[in-house]
């Protein structure tokens, strides 16, 4: 199973022109590839980078921008941006939400990260080659699991449930 060396937090992120900047003070929840094909549009790629952050452990420094999309789940998803160069930031960033989503691409430096797993396969580019072993949902995923081995790829105990 890889293992993932943890940078030392906070980290930094944002945006490509700058206007808007993140510091994650602390590990993610869980890191994963997406291959839904709203990701793949958002990404302009084969798959986005999912990582899962408490609301708590982030702090942002300017007003991205907004849309609301569904996903290939038929769920709502509220898409984050930056309203000057358009670099999407975050998804899931609801008022009441614990947790969501940054893009693994705004990372200042996002050389440490492993995803845990893949989700959404079933729409997965064919050129794209996941290994043997790794987790993956050809739809919606078992966060709990992915989670799980997320927690066991950088060394901290797995506990019974996610925050959501």
């Amino acid at each position: 199973m890889p293992s993932v060396n943890l940078p030392q937090f906070p980290i930094l992120g944002g945006c490509q022109c700058g206007r808007i900047r993140y510091s994650l003070k602390a590990a993610p929840v869980v890191f994963y590839l997406c291959h839904c094909t709203e990701c793949q549009k958002q990404s302009s790629s084969a798959f986005g980078e999912s990582v899962k952050v408490r609301r708590e452990d982030i702090e942002i420094d300017g007003e991205p921008g907004e849309y609301r999309t569904v996903a290939d789940s038929g769920n709502a998803k509220r898409c984050e941006f930056c309203p000057k160069c358009g670099t999407r930031l975050f998804h899931g960033r609801w008022p009441e939400a614990e947790t969501f989503n940054l893009k693994g691409g705004t990372l200042d430096d996002a050389a440490w990260l492993v995803p845990a797993g893949h989700i959404w396969t079933r729409s997965k580019q064919a050129f794209y080659a996941i290994g043997p072993g790794e987790i993956v949902y050809p739809a919606d995923p078992d966060y709990a699991v992915l989670t799980a081995k997320w927690r066991e790829m950088i060394g901290l105990p797995i506990t019974s449930s996610p925050p959501r």
